[in-house]
């Protein structure tokens, strides 16, 4: 592949087809994933029910399927299948009633901004996690009790992991989303993408789990998620999303899997994929969308970096009036000291509008410096953005 070995960071310019076919010309081997009940479109698919028999009271069995999960998530297609990861149909509809009644409660008021949708044609239910536990906490607790998603969640991050959820409601008539990748880099445009360096992109995925529990039956003509096996360990993949011919090339050689009510599917955040077009008459595809982090990438200390930013504004604007920092001296400081980094944020009232990822408190702070923001009007702004981000 095209890379320079004295270049920081990849260059979207520098992706090539010809790099991914390569890389997908590797096959799924079955021999690979040995407890899989079958494997489909180069898709492993597991029986739930036949792994929890082997699961109880087995450890020695436990840790080589999750073993055998993480190899398929970083070496093999990317993604796996769990039939009947949440088998319990009556707790599966009792959680999709009170989504329903969420969205219900938020269809007036809300921004309606969506990462890959349009306005209309879904329905977001953003921070679904919290506002099921406040809603019903019982219910949340059955939900969440759910083997596998913990045992998926472990597999890839080990202990400590932390568990986000989004409802995704696609209606009939919604549209097939356009093919990327996932948190965190798959919220970057190619140009910001490109600024973090080669190894952030190898890492990133390691530290989030993307996965999908189905609320209702999801056949093809419903438009569940279309995947790219394999494609996670492309080099260049978060820079193609605005590629023409990569795009041409997924939706000439995805693959879609019809799941059931209670199926559960995995997979690598950084494999290519997009929700597919909903061509049913009546099916409402209804997703609770799990993002799992990682208990890692979090700083060692607690610092208030919002007091910290309004301390620092009004004498950094004072320096860069007198000329004893340049701009860019000015950046550096705040970049010791403002928060960075859009997430995480409250996606209901801080909505990712015009772009992938809302405002972060630094890139506000650099605006309101270049723009010789008055500190009463800098204070004003970054209050209120604070209050936005709280859950």
């Amino acid at each position: 592949m095209t890379q320079s070995l004295h270049r920081h960071g990849l260059r979207a310019n520098e992706a090539r087809l010809d790099d991914l076919q390569a890389v997908l010309a590797q096959k799924t081997d079955p021999r690979d994933c040995p407890n899989a009940a079958h494997t489909t479109h180069d898709v492993p698919v597991y029986d739930c029910a036949a792994l929890r028999t082997q699961l109880h009271g087995d450890d020695g069995f436990r840790s080589a399927l999750m073993a055998e999960w993480a190899r398929v998530w970083e070496h093999g297609p990317g993604i796996l299948v769990l039939k009947g990861a949440l088998p319990d149909h009556a707790l599966v509809d009792a959680v999709t009633q009170r989504f329903q009644a969420i969205i219900e409660s938020e269809r007036h008021g809300q921004s309606g901004g969506d990462h890959f949708a349009k306005a209309g044609a879904n329905d977001r239910v953003w921070n679904a996690l919290e506002k099921l536990c406040l809603l019903d906490p019982a219910l949340f607790a059955r939900y969440y009790a759910s083997d596998m998603i913990a045992l998926a969640s472990h597999a890839w991050l080990g202990p400590g992991y932390q568990v986000t959820s989004q409802v995704n409601n696609v209606r009939p008539g919604g549209a097939a989303q356009m093919p990327h990748r996932d948190y965190h880099l798959g919220f970057c445009t190619a140009t910001q993408a490109e600024a973090y360096p080669a190894h952030a992109h190898r890492l990133s995925p390691m530290l989030t789990l993307q996965g999908a529990v189905a609320h209702v039956d999801m056949p093809l003509e419903s438009g569940p998620t279309l995947y790219l096996p394999h494609s996670q360990k492309f080099s260049h993949g978060y820079l193609v999303a605005e590629r023409a011919d990569f795009r041409t090339y997924f939706e000439q050689h995805r693959v879609q899997l019809p799941l059931a009510k209670g199926d559960a599917v995995f997979f690598n955040p950084a494999l290519l994929h997009a929700a597919g077009e909903n061509r049913s008459a009546d099916i409402q595809r209804m997703a609770n969308l799990l993002q799992v982090s990682a208990a890692f990438g979090r700083a060692m200390e607690t610092v208030d970096r919002h007091r910290m930013a309004l301390t620092l504004y009004p004498p950094l604007l004072t320096l860069l009036r007198d000329g004893q920092l340049d701009p860019g001296a000015a950046r550096r400081a705040v970049a010791a000291s403002a928060e960075g980094y859009a997430f995480p944020t409250n996606l209901d009232r801080d909505p990712p509008l015009g772009g992938l990822a809302p405002e972060s408190p630094q890139a506000v702070m650099q605006r309101a410096l270049h723009e010789a923001w008055p500190p009463e009007q800098f204070q004003r702004h970054m209050d209120t953005l604070a209050e936005h981000r709280l859950s």
